[in-house]
């Protein structure tokens, strides 16, 4: 005869696992705004850079923000914590922030 399950050990499990998961999630995103130096910002100005980014729909500058940042994980970028990039030319450019009405992808 086989025992039977019991589902509230296996919701408890699953709750813990969550909230596990949850907690990691955070510190997690707490590492990555120290990392890039994005803990210097006020938290006005990062939430204000997070509700900008998270409310754009120009797919182009989305994916220009999606290639620096997987650049900055693999360490092939430095300038992507300092908020420069690179021009057409190669040379340095302003920081993002300097520019009105730009991205961290500059011009889209």
């Amino acid at each position: 005869m086989r025992k039977p399950r019991d589902y509230d050990a296996e919701l408890k499990a699953l709750e813990a696992r969550a909230q596990h998961l949850k907690s990691r999630k955070l510190v997690q995103l707490g590492e990555l705004v120290v990392s890039t130096g994005a803990d210097a910002l006020t938290i006005e100005e990062l939430a204000g850079a997070l509700l900008a980014l998270a409310s754009t729909t120009d797919a182009q500058r989305r994916e220009a923000w999606r290639k620096r940042g997987a650049a900055f994980f693999l360490g092939r970028n430095k300038a992507a914590a300092s908020g420069t990039h690179q021009n057409a030319n190669g040379d340095a450019a302003q920081p993002a922030g300097d520019q009105p009405g730009q991205g961290p992808a500059g011009a889209a």
